[in-house]
């Protein structure tokens, strides 16, 4: 779960108490029945507030219950993604109502290259198909869906729970009622990076109660597990190809479509490790050295706070005979991680045995930089402020000595790549 704003208002409208009340109330529901109860009037206050746009509100709550009810937190995080990834329909049809619900679903793709990485507007034909494959390797019979027309970076997605469920009902109308979508006329920039996720936005329709997903269909529920897995290896076979004309240049790889916030925090994750060795991949090629020439330099950086609290990992590159950070990528922090390596809290209460093997962000940093020929480390132990370039708002990177620094290449670098922070 993201990690709120360490702003928040002072003082709570009537309207956020009753946040604040009703998700206390969930935590502490002593049977099913009374949460339940408790969840329908959460997220019936949800649905006003964000069709209404009034996300300041949801943030004031969340930022409160971060600091004094952690388990509330989680109840109304959890209530509001859900809420804003999600919608109910209903049809009348000679005076028969028939429910259908809508869930915004999210297809991630890890892309890696020494130029750029494509996004944008999808051509009609590839939509098309892409839509085809979709609805026939993962969906159950009965579904419709609709795909927006557009290739999303991180940066082009909705930025708020508000802004996520208009994108949920826009497109869940679309599917609903089979029409088409356009274009959105202007996307924001995406800065360049050597490896980055796109995603596929589509809303997935199907009657209340039905399964939307093929695994979840009564004849795969024993083996629910095995017919995902071969869901996404179908996806991956017939999808990778048409998204392979939209990223010209690039490996890619399809991840599993999922709701969307679960989708994109598993993208998230999962584009860290292959940042590493399209770093990597990138200095050994562009200055014709061998990953033993490099040097990674390793620190933990966070808001300005007495907590010390690490946020993100960020990861210099140098010469092993100089002390000039070259490249840089950062590793964020999401969820339970910490720098200790916090595990996740079910397998904590489930007691898996096998929870002592869960890595900590930094060991998993340090087995990805060896397995990709780094030998040489220094890590630093001091926790730094997060700061940015003022010109260009890089990230600015821990040199050996640890002075922050902005990430230049060699004067002589060969030229015919992309500049990259």
């Amino acid at each position: 779960m993201r990690r709120p704003s360490k702003d928040s208002s002072h003082k709570l409208s009537a309207e956020s108490q009753r946040l604040v009340s009703i998700s206390i109330a969930i935590a502490q529901a002593a049977s099913r029945i009374e949460e339940r109860a408790w969840e329908r009037q959460l997220d019936t206050q949800l649905q006003k507030l964000l069709k209404s746009s009034h996300q300041d509100t949801v943030d004031n709550v969340l930022n409160t219950l971060f600091k004094d009810d952690l388990n509330a937190y989680d109840v109304l995080m959890e209530a509001v993604e859900a809420v804003s990834e999600s919608s109910v329909m209903v049809e009348l049809n000679d005076g028969v109502e028939t429910s259908w619900q809508a869930l915004l679903v999210a297809a991630p793709i890890l892309a890696w290259t020494r130029f750029s990485i494509g996004s944008g507007s999808i051509p009609a034909d590839l939509l098309s198909t892409l839509s085809a494959h979709f609805s026939a390797h993962m969906l159950a019979a009965g579904t419709r869906v609709a795909i927006a027309p557009t290739l999303f970076s991180i940066d082009q997605l909705p930025r708020t729970h508000a802004e996520t469920y208009a994108v949920t009902h826009k497109l869940a109308q679309a599917a609903f009622k089979g029409g088409s979508i356009k274009p959105a006329a202007k996307t924001p920039d995406t800065a360049p990076f050597l490896a980055d996720t796109r995603y596929l936005l589509m809303a997935v329709v199907a009657p209340l109660g039905a399964p939307l997903f093929r695994w979840q269909e009564p004849q795969h529920h024993i083996n629910f597990a095995a017919e995902r897995s071969l869901a996404l290896a179908q996806w991956q076979e017939q999808a990778t190809p048409n998204v392979a004309r939209l990223l010209p240049g690039c490996g890619i790889e399809l991840l599993l479509p999922e709701a969307y916030y679960v989708a994109c925090r598993e993208a998230d994750k999962l584009i860290r490790p292959v940042s590493i060795r399209a770093a990597v991949h990138y200095l050994t090629n562009t200055l014709a050295i061998e990953p033993s020439d490099l040097r990674a330099v390793v620190a933990g950086f966070g808001e300005e706070s007495a907590d010390g609290q690490i946020d993100e990992y960020r990861v210099g590159f140098t010469l092993r005979q100089t002390a000039d950070v070259i490249y840089g990528i950062v590793w964020p922090l999401y969820g339970q991680e910490d720098e200790d390596g916090t595990p996740v809290e079910g397998l904590i209460n489930a007691g898996i045995s096998g929870i002592e093997e869960q890595k900590a962000p930094l060991d998993d940093i340090l087995g990805h930089l060896n397995e990709a020929g780094i030998t040489h480390v220094k890590r630093h132990a001091e926790h730094f402020v997060a700061e940015y370039c003022d010109d260009c708002g890089a990230p600015l990177f821990a040199d050996p000595a640890g002075e922050l620094v902005h990430a230049e290449m060699p004067d002589d670098t060969p030229s015919g790549g992309e500049h990259f922070h």
